[in-house]
């Protein structure tokens, strides 16, 4: 008998269980084409090594090769139990067991130039598409893409004027329990790797305040001339979520050259689309300190979305141009040569960001301490439609006023109990990414509407410290409309309310409103760009 923490006792049958356990996972490594059968002996000393067993399991047969797996959680899940109680793990937190899983699974993987040289050997004889694939599997396989807290996501469709919006609340991403938190605040500063994105995260152990990444592989692509890399997103958003970024920890900042990186990534992976987030705060994503897109293989609901006023330009005859029907303000262009829509999308965004319409209350600049400031920007999306390359330039503007403190085209107020955050990219696109917190405080509310009285009885007693405080003048309407309903119907009402919401929000962030005085502005915008509309 050894002893682990807090006296625990581990009997040799705990060990047992982790030496098969090691086995099993070798043999998933190699049934799914992590690691080759040559590597084996390698990879169990590295193991045991880790667990600080003395040897490995003798009691596991050829036969039970039919029992692996399709996926490693129930198996890391037994090491990570034996690891807490032998005392290799001091926690047994969520990060603490996320570092220890990372460690575990890099060492069943090739290493980045073998997974480069494989990328390239299947795109050379396969095609981009089945090389993609195989990368995004082996991702999933080696639980970089952690597939089961992905399924914990909710995911519903939301119907509106529109078209269908696709509605989730993040479940994937764990939140840091109060003694993670309080833990991570004692580590003294640290700088490496710079950011989430850079290449140095590669094969990174992690720390508290720093996920692992020793399961992360990267490709290296070039950009319109640049060195770039790519990778997955291990909290996928939606299909093959992928990331793709400087080599260099460098600014967000939209050029003439992002729209031809984005129009060379599509070249190069014409069943991707690829998009950037907006340079400038409010307005732009969460990371603007190293430049980045975002990519994947999913058809978002703006892709559906119909053109509703056509253009034309003389200069640019192969270039159909138009006003997407949308919440947010959309130009969408298409055409068959990239060179042509690159010099077209510059034309636009050099015009729109010294562009002002008092009428529809979007200033381009503004000047503080005398200083002037520049309010508009683009965030701009690329995807293939058959031989088309297809841009949408979405607007944007980061004013601030005294009424709207946030951002004047941002989520108001009034909704920030739902959608506080900026509207990125993906959101613009009509995927909706709301906080984890609401899960619960829907199944609350659905409770308090589908019991006679019990709201009020609530609503009075409800501190600002609660959850459900936020909710309060939202569930006083969804009452006043609806009445008391039963579970189902409660459950259904709150989140088609919250899908109207979040369009209510996407309109709230278009710079030209969808009505008669939007669209009249909006068109001006593109006549000053130089385009004539087309009459229907």
């Amino acid at each position: 008998m050894t002893q682990g923490v807090e006296g625990l006792a581990l009997s040799r049958a705990s060990a047992q269980r982790a030496s098969f356990a090691i086995e099993t996972l070798i043999r998933y490594a190699v049934h799914h084409d992590l690691m080759n059968r040559l590597d084996m002996p390698y990879v169990r000393n590295q193991l045991l090594a880790l667990f600080q067993l003395p040897e490995p399991c003798s009691s596991f047969r050829d036969e039970q090769w039919e029992a692996i797996p399709d996926e490693p959680h129930p198996i890391l899940d037994e090491l990570l139990d034996y690891a807490y109680k032998s005392g290799i793990l001091p926690d047994n937190t969520m990060t603490q067991r996320d570092l220890l899983d990372a460690r575990i699974m890099g060492l069943l993987m090739a290493r980045p130039s073998e997974m480069q040289d494989r990328f390239q050997r299947i795109r050379m004889t396969d095609g981009m598409e089945r090389a993609t694939d195989d990368f995004y599997r082996l991702n999933q396989k080696c639980n970089y893409i952690r597939t089961d807290r992905v399924r914990n996501n909710e995911y519903w469709l939301h119907m509106s004027e529109f078209g269908e919006m696709e509605m989730t609340i993040n479940l994937s991403k764990p939140e840091k329990s109060p003694q993670e938190i309080a833990l991570a605040a004692q580590l003294s500063a640290s700088h490496y790797p710079e950011c989430l994105l850079c290449a140095d995260n590669v094969g990174y152990a992690g720390r508290l305040d720093h996920p692992a990444r020793q399961n992360l592989r990267i490709l290296p692509v070039e950009l319109n001339g640049e060195s770039w890399y790519f990778q997955y997103s291990p909290y996928v958003y939606y299909n093959e979520h992928s990331i793709i970024f400087n080599s260099e920890h460098i600014p967000m900042k939209l050029t003439r050259n992002t729209f031809a990186r984005l129009l060379h990534f599509t070249e190069q992976f014409p069943h991707y689309f690829i998009g950037s987030n907006a340079d400038l705060p409010i307005v732009g994503g969460s990371i603007l300190s190293h430049d980045h897109f975002q990519a994947g293989r999913h058809t978002f609901p703006i892709e559906r979305a119909p053109i509703e006023t056509r253009f034309t330009h003389s200069a640019y005859p192969g270039v159909t141009a138009g006003i997407v029907r949308w919440p947010m303000s959309v130009l969408r262009l298409q055409g068959e040569q990239p060179d042509v829509l690159l010099q077209c999308a510059d034309e636009i965004y050099e015009q729109w960001k010294l562009y002002s319409d008092d009428s529809v209350g979007i200033a381009a600049s503004t000047t503080r301490d005398g200083e002037s400031i520049r309010h508009n920007t683009i965030t701009p999306i690329v995807r293939r439609r058959g031989s088309l390359f297809e841009m949408d330039l979405v607007l944007r503007n980061n004013r601030t006023d005294e009424v709207h403190p946030e951002g004047i085209f941002h989520p108001h107020r009034e909704h920030h109990h739902i959608k506080r955050e900026n509207i990125g990219l993906i959101e613009v696109m009509g995927l909706a990414i709301l906080p984890g917190r609401l899960k619960q405080d829907i199944e609350r509310i659905t409770t308090l509407l589908s019991e006679q009285g019990q709201w009020m009885e609530a609503r009075d007693q409800l501190k600002e410290t609660d959850s459900l405080y936020p909710h309060r003048v939202w569930v006083d309407q969804l009452l006043d409309q609806y009445g008391i309903m039963a579970v189902d119907k409660a459950r259904q009402v709150i989140l088609h309310e919250i899908g109207n919401k979040f369009v209510t929000i996407l309109g709230q962030a278009g710079v030209f409103k969808h009505d008669e005085l939007g669209r009249e502005a909006f068109c001006r915008f593109a006549m000053a760009c130089g385009y004539e509309q087309v009459k229907p």
